[in-house]
């Protein structure tokens, strides 16, 4: 058998000094299930010169990095010698006698590589790409690069054109003359006539391919796995093809990234029968103190290179306190996924925003006439409907103002009050806080009448509203008059709203808002749950929210349209452009 079999019972010397650090238990699990696999033997020799050679021959690639020897890390350095040495014997047929025959190959064919960010994940899977790609030689190799859309494959794909140019011999040969040519979507092997190519995210018109590396980013923002699925599918004439696939956590509720990371830790903990996939996993678990540094440097093996812990204190210190804001620490810095936010305005902050709590049936009348942006948020037939008056500051008042206004059907009301006893609703109508419209069903007339209203006794910049249910409104209002300029569509999603939710939680903690203390608001404002995108952008999430959050999505709106008025080409044409975006 070949040389330097590993005795399945002892731990090599790079791995033994880890045997009881929690964080490397991945590595540990794998050497002993690949030491289980019948034939299966770990070839010393081969992890040894690759290691040894890894700093001579690469090179990283960015800021105070670029050119500087790609010493591996402790963590790197482990992956490294798995994913090479490990070797197992599989039956052939041999092409020229037509014989069978025995052949060792690699034992690991996929990487599941899960890291926080700026650990170096995507310089390091790169350079995986090109050892496999452009150093193992094979004729004809195809290699395939790819992402959520093209443009995210194109960081691990440039990154790969960088470690070539970057790297020791791999562009050019001793005589000058090129060996790989790089084109817009192509890395071209002229040696071994072998093709790497960047490709879109998805999975149509990808079959009939033939596979030796497959290089895949970001898992936690994929809509599916079928690109994947169909290349490891291509994969059957090759005799030892690796896929490589990196991401940091991300949404819970994205199934695909999600179902793939409990997959990993399933193949992980031996759940799952797979010793052929090595899963490298760094992040926190479920009962870690997030708050505690040393949990930082659990999750973050390159602490210190890459991220500095400097780096990581000041962006704990800018999420501490911040729901949504510690969800995203806790996601990118620490891997931890994350779901819905709730309490994602604590209530001490939002009364902290008012300079006197019983003074929002004050606010109308004492901010008449100011510049203000109007904005609506129209319910089902028989929910709360909500107007909303925001004010920027101006010289006048440094503060934005909200000014909202709400209203129920009259005959629910009895049911609300039955249904829920926290709240007083009976109170709100008696204090003018909450006003009710005939039957069993909001008349949007009321609204319409409020709004033109409004425009009288207030300099209106705008009318911003949720296309949803709004028809009506909408053309009533234009029938009495209201400018059709004026009135600007905001769809409920991230690309409108993302920007905006992040600046009034950040008007919030800095008590810039005044909004009198008004009940139904800070009632709303106390259970809003914000969703999250692929990108952890998050919107105010009306289906997860324990109740009703209209006063807060218009408030949301109203500082949407008021960031809009400076862009140029007008309000109009920002919030087109933002839907079409989306």
């Amino acid at each position: 058998m070949p040389g330097n079999q590993a005795a399945p019972s002892a731990l090599p010397s790079w791995l033994a000094p880890v045997a009881d650090d929690p964080n490397y238990r991945w590595a540990v699990l794998a050497w002993r299930r690949a030491a289980l696999v019948e034939g299966a033997w770990f070839d010393h020799a081969k992890a040894d010169a690759i290691v040894a050679n890894w700093p001579r021959v690469f090179r990283l690639t960015n800021d105070r990095f670029k050119g500087v020897p790609f010493k591996l890390l402790l963590w790197q350095e482990i992956t490294v010698r798995m994913l090479v040495g490990w070797k197992k014997p599989i039956e052939i047929i041999d092409a020229a006698t037509h014989l069978p025959g025995i052949q060792h190959v690699r034992l690991f064919r996929r990487l599941d590589l899960w890291i926080p960010r700026k650990n170096g994940k995507s310089e390091f899977l790169a350079t995986l790409g090109v050892l496999f790609f452009v150093m193992e030689k094979i004729p004809g190799a195809e290699a395939y690069v790819f992402g959520r859309n093209e443009d995210q494959g194109r960081i691990p794909f440039g990154k790969m054109k960088d470690v070539i140019l970057q790297a020791k011999g791999l562009k050019d040969d001793r005589q000058g003359n090129e060996r790989v040519t790089f084109t817009d979507r192509g890395i071209y092997l002229r040696e071994t006539a072998s093709l790497c190519q960047l490709l879109t995210g998805a999975p149509d018109g990808k079959h009939g391919r033939s596979p030796t590396v497959i290089l895949g980013d970001e898992i936690h923002e994929w809509k599916t796995r079928e690109l994947a699925d169909t290349l490891r599918q291509g994969t059957g004439a090759r005799l030892q093809p690796i896929e490589l696939y990196a991401s940091t956590a991300g949404r819970k509720q994205n199934r695909t990234g999600y179902e793939w990371f409990e997959e990993s830790l399933a193949i992980l903990r031996g759940d799952l029968d797979d010793a052929t996939t090595l899963v490298v996993h760094f992040g926190i678990a479920d009962d870690d103190d997030w708050n505690d540094e040393a949990v930082w440097r659990k999750a973050n093996p390159s602490l210190g290179l890459t991220p500095t812990l400097d780096y990581l204190r000041g962006e704990y210190r800018k999420a501490k306190g911040r729901p949504a804001a510690e969800a995203v620490f806790q996601c990118y810095h620490l891997n931890r996924w994350v779901d819905q936010v709730s309490a994602w305005l604590p209530r001490d902050r939002w009364a902290a925003c008012t300079v006197d709590p019983k003074s929002w049936p004050q606010l109308y009348a004492l901010h008449k006439g100011r510049k203000a942006f109007v904005t609506s948020d129209v319910s089902a037939t028989r929910d709360i409907t909500a107007r909303m008056i925001t004010i920027p500051p101006d010289d006048t008042y440094d503060r934005w103002v909200l000014i909202p206004k709400f209203w129920v059907p009259e005959a629910t009301l009895g049911e609300r009050a039955a249904a829920d006893k926290r709240v007083n609703w009976q109170k709100w109508v008696a204090d003018g806080a909450l006003f009710t419209t005939p039957g069993d069903f909001v008349d949007q007339n009321f609204v319409m009448e409020d709004v033109i209203q409004v425009g009288r006794d207030f300099d209106l910049q705008a009318f911003g509203y949720d296309p949803w249910n709004a028809a009506k409104l909408v053309a009533d209002l234009q029938t009495a008059g209201l400018d059709a300029e004026l009135m600007i569509e905001m769809r409920q999603g991230h690309a409108t709203l993302g920007a905006p939710t992040k600046e009034m939680e950040r008007l919030v903690f800095a008590t810039k808002i005044e909004h009198g203390g008004h009940p139904v608001l800070a009632w709303m404002a106390g259970h809003c749950t914000v969703r999250f995108d692929a990108n952890l952008n998050y919107v105010p999430d009306k289906k997860s929210s324990l109740d009703k959050i209209d006063g807060i999505a218009a408030g949301v709106m109203g500082i949407g349209l008021a960031i809009a008025g400076g862009e140029e080409g007008g309000m109009d044409e920002y919030f087109k452009s933002l839907a079409g975006a989306a």
